[in-house]
């Protein structure tokens, strides 16, 4: 295994802040790349005060997801002693990642173009909420564009009732992304010697992980509503009760449905004409799920795990977040690391490498430290 981890030598000027750019650059950080976060004076980035809850050290721990594998350097964009050094680090540095609003560099003299006269080959990723037409104006919030996105019209215990997801999972969408076509511009540039500009906005990455409810749409017609926790298109795979908390089931086929059925003591269901083929369980959900939650009734979640697992059925509690870490750790996976600096452990990131793995040098930054 190497020493050197894959995007050793990389240098990137982090403008961004908040999630979606900071969640992008932490990862190229994981991979080695060197990151400079610049932040404003003062407060910095905005996360450091989005607490409770802090960390033992007093740091927010929003801001400290997100952050790891950083230096961060103060500069006041709006002076020309601030956008001069601005200039002076983006002239060493490969790549540049800026979430402002659409305009907002080039405002400051620090846009694309403007940067490739300091670095011809400059990696320049910008994203936005909203691309740089005629949504430029719009603020790119992640609650926002789950709304207008069509990701809350999906989402939510039933009909009418349009929630967001637990988690800025637009932002991270876009941040994942966002890395994506760096490392791919990076790629490019080896071959090439050429820089390129990137374009990221929050509305477009999350229509293409609509992945299967967009195509729908596309390609038969078919707008999607709210569903609960229900699949559209397969049926049994959503959430059921027990005699103490609910348990998922995701069957996928025909044959796990044949496991299922003979794991619960009702083999019968499978040869009915009703659930038969996945297409018939669509058309008859309502009653398969009220038939399978009879079966599931005597026991508890965790009898079933075991049991359902054993068979070969997908299935598995509803956990906290606690609860999913220790499961994690209970499958010999490793989902915490400890970060040096830091007095408490941080999630991992999830990319193994058998040569170059991500590594982990250094806690978050305080600020401009």
């Amino acid at each position: 295994m190497s020493t050197r981890a894959a995007l050793d030598g990389v240098v990137v000027a982090d403008f961004s802040r908040v999630l979606a750019g900071p969640y992008a650059t932490m990862l190229l950080g994981d991979l080695g790349a060197e990151v400079i976060k610049i932040e404003r004076p003062g407060t910095g980035d905005d996360t450091r005060a989005w607490g409770p809850p802090f960390d033992a050290d007093g740091t927010a721990t929003y801001f400290n997801s997100v952050n790891r594998n950083k230096t961060s350097v103060v500069l006041d964009l709006t002076t020309e002693s601030g956008r001069a050094r601005a200039r002076e680090i983006v002239a060493g540095a490969d790549v540049v990642v800026e979430n402002f609003r659409a305009g907002t560099m080039e405002r400051l003299g620090l846009g694309y173009d403007d940067l490739r006269a300091v670095k011809d080959d400059v990696i320049y990723c910008a994203i936005t909420g909203f691309g740089r037409a005629e949504g430029a104006a719009l603020a790119g919030y992640d609650l926002l564009v789950q709304a207008v996105g069509g990701l809350m019209s999906i989402t939510g215990p039933e009909p009418g009732a349009p929630a967001k997801v637990g988690v800025a999972v637009v932002d991270v969408l876009t941040g994942l992304h966002a890395l994506a076509g760096i490392q791919a511009a990076l790629f490019h540039r080896q071959r090439t010697g050429e820089g390129q500009r990137i374009d990221i906005n929050l509305l477009s990455a999350l229509l293409s992980s609509l992945v299967n409810q967009a195509s729908g749409y596309l390609g038969a017609g078919v707008v999607p509503g709210i569903l609960g926790n229900r699949h559209p298109s397969i049926v049994p795979y959503e959430v059921f009760p027990t005699a103490d908390r609910p348990i998922a089931i995701a069957v996928g086929n025909d044959k796990q449905f044949g496991a299922l059925c003979s794991a619960l003591g009702a083999s019968g269901l499978a040869g009915d004409s009703r659930f038969a083929t996945n297409p018939q369980r669509v058309k008859n959900r309502d009653e398969l799920f009220t038939l399978l939650s009879d079966a599931l009734a005597p026991h508890g979640a965790d009898y079933w795990f075991k049991t359902l697992t054993g068979a070969g059925v997908p299935a598995g509690p509803i956990n906290d977040v606690a609860e999913a870490i220790r499961f994690a750790e209970s499958l010999g996976l490793t989902p915490t690391v400890a970060v040096p600096g830091s007095r408490t452990p941080q999630i991992a990131n999830p990319i193994e490498m058998s040569a170059t793995p991500p590594q982990y040098r250094s806690a978050p930054p305080t600020l401009d430290g």
